[in-house]
């Protein structure tokens, strides 16, 4: 299925993340990690980005950042471009060195900031690249040595983490470990790599006990969050983006789902992509309006296609149906 337009609104938190081409290395020494950290660094210095947490691997990394005025799209072509040049200056080769497009997704703040900052920290130890929290306060490639003091960079705003713990550096630091350390029993979390309902919710028994429950939730795959949050962010992105409506024809679950509806009004799925007004129609898009957004996770973007309408008016589709649901 296309990937949808990003959301790029300058000060918007991100937990990004930056693979090689083909699970290709994007570093092979420490010189290039030097770089690397080097260049990330100076962008967000220049474009005034937040950098929070952040973690260096062999063939990607992690990035939880505060996007600046200029947006994260202009941070990471600065970033990435000018790294690129470099590796493939000091290496003599050519051609892309990562994944054409990298994975970003908004995250609500309140409810996740804590929860990534550790997931992204700890990925050297879940890796086996250190062994214990002692030699990750000394990893060099990670923001965690610098949140735990032990090295110092202008552009990691390692006060802002601490500031959860507490108001005396001493104090938040210690505090901070014990929760990195309590954080590190739950394995891998997948559920803090993405967006949508289904990593929101924490998975889909959640998602099924919701549905169960008669509960609806709004929900994005480029947003981590709750159903109130991605509706907020989605209301506030600039009408460009959300009027950008790629096709979501790649997915058989999704084509199945339209069809059989499409069956039970006796109607085409071709007449519902081409925009039909009549009335039957209405409900059809009505119904999987909701279908597609609240169960299957699909953004307005996504949906909009599917039922022959623009980003807008699925939007207008599901806030009518929810107040109708609410009376």
């Amino acid at each position: 299925m296309p990937r949808g337009p990003r959301l790029d609104s300058p000060g918007t938190l991100h937990h990004v993340i930056i693979r090689g081409i083909e699970k290709r290395e994007i570093v092979s020494d420490d010189k290039d990690r030097g770089i690397f950290v080097s260049r990330m660094g100076s962008v967000a210095l220049k474009t005034g980005t937040n950098i929070y947490a952040w973690a260096l691997m062999t063939n990607h990394a992690h990035i939880l950042l505060k996007s600046g005025q200029p947006g994260l799209s202009a941070f990471m072509r600065k970033f990435l471009t000018g790294y690129s040049i470099s590796y493939n200056r000091r290496y003599d080769r050519h051609g892309h060195l990562f994944q054409n497009r990298y994975k970003s997704i908004v995250c609500e703040e309140d409810a996740y900031f804590l929860k990534l900052v550790s997931y992204i920290h700890l990925n050297p130890l879940r890796a086996g690249l250190v062994t214990t929290f002692e030699e990750l306060e000394h990893y060099p490639w990670s923001g965690h040595s610098a949140v735990m003091g032990r090295k110092a960079y202008e552009w990691q705003d390692s006060d802002y983490v601490l500031g959860y713990f507490g108001e005396r550096v001493g104090t938040a630091r210690t505090a901070y470990l014990e929760f990195m350390q309590q954080e590190g029993k739950f394995g891998r979390q997948p559920e803090l790599t993405g967006g949508g309902l289904i990593r929101s919710a924490g998975g889909w028994s959640e998602v099924l006990s919701m549905k169960r429950r008669g509960e609806r939730q709004f929900s994005d795959e480029r947003i981590l969050g709750s159903g109130e949050f991605a509706q907020e962010v989605i209301a506030e992105a600039d009408a460009s983006v959300r009027e950008k409506v790629p096709l979501a024809k790649g997915c058989p679950e999704v084509i199945e789902l339209v069809e059989r509806c499409c069956q039970r009004y006796g109607v085409s799925r071709q007449a519902l992509e081409n925009g039909c007004r009549r009335k039957e129609f209405s409900e059809i898009r009505k119904e999987l309006a909701m279908t597609l957004v609240f169960e299957m996770g699909l953004s307005y973007a996504r949906t909009a296609p599917l039922l022959g309408v623009s980003a807008s008016a699925v939007c207008q589709i599901i806030k009518t149906a929810a107040a109708a649901d609410c009376r």
